[in-house]
């Protein structure tokens, strides 16, 4: 009985304690962090032409922000959102670069449909997503209307919503991983501006 009686109130502690202590606990954010040296990287762009961070490293800040899939909803919005600011990020000399797993084609039926004024980055193998430790999921197919014509774009995987930023000395200054496509852009502008007034 008494025994009995023990191993109820050991029980209730732990569970006390489990309650109190668990939800304290964050899991580690996954992928680079603020501080770390951003990786090396090169793809192609929407004009099939290959772009180097190097070229820019030293010269700018470079915004990099990973999408799910070009001409989708939210990612529209995102693109544009950032068209729309490119004047103001062009001000303070920053260079805006969107990645996804899209193909080439893709991106420049993007680009081409939405005027957008940035370089979008192929990342059809995943590798520079896997370098930032972005989580991407399973591919799909998206059918769109293009000068009349019904076309099929397919993508290998899909990647999550992330944003970076990074700075001269090619450290990330900032990150993103809850991104609103909609607000991304003018929370960027908002960060870059505050670091520029110090």
């Amino acid at each position: 009985m008494r025994l009995k009686l023990n191993l109820q109130i050991i029980n209730l502690i732990l569970i006390f304690v489990l309650c109190i202590i668990v939800p304290g606990l964050k899991a580690s954010d996954p992928g680079l962090k603020v501080g770390d040296m951003a990786p090396v990287f090169n793809a192609n762009d929407q004009d099939g032409e290959l772009w180097n961070i190097a070229d820019f490293k030293d010269n700018k800040f470079i915004v990099v922000y990973f999408y799910p899939a070009a001409l989708t909803s939210g990612c529209t919005k995102q693109a544009c959102s950032y068209r729309d600011n490119k004047s103001k990020l062009n001000e303070i000399d920053v260079e805006i670069v969107g990645i996804s797993a899209d193909p080439v084609k893709n991106l420049k039926i993007f680009g081409n449909m939405y005027n957008l004024n940035f370089t979008l980055l192929s990342d059809v193998n995943g590798e520079i997503a896997k370098m930032f430790g972005v989580p991407s999921d399973e591919g799909g197919s998206i059918t769109r209307e293009v000068d009349g014509v019904e076309i099929d774009l397919n993508r290998s995987h899909t990647v999550s919503r992330w944003t970076y930023i990074i700075d001269k000395s090619g450290k990330i200054v900032y990150k993103d991983t809850k991104v609103s496509a909609k607000e991304d852009s003018d929370k960027v502008v908002d960060f870059l501006n505050k670091q520029f007034e110090k």
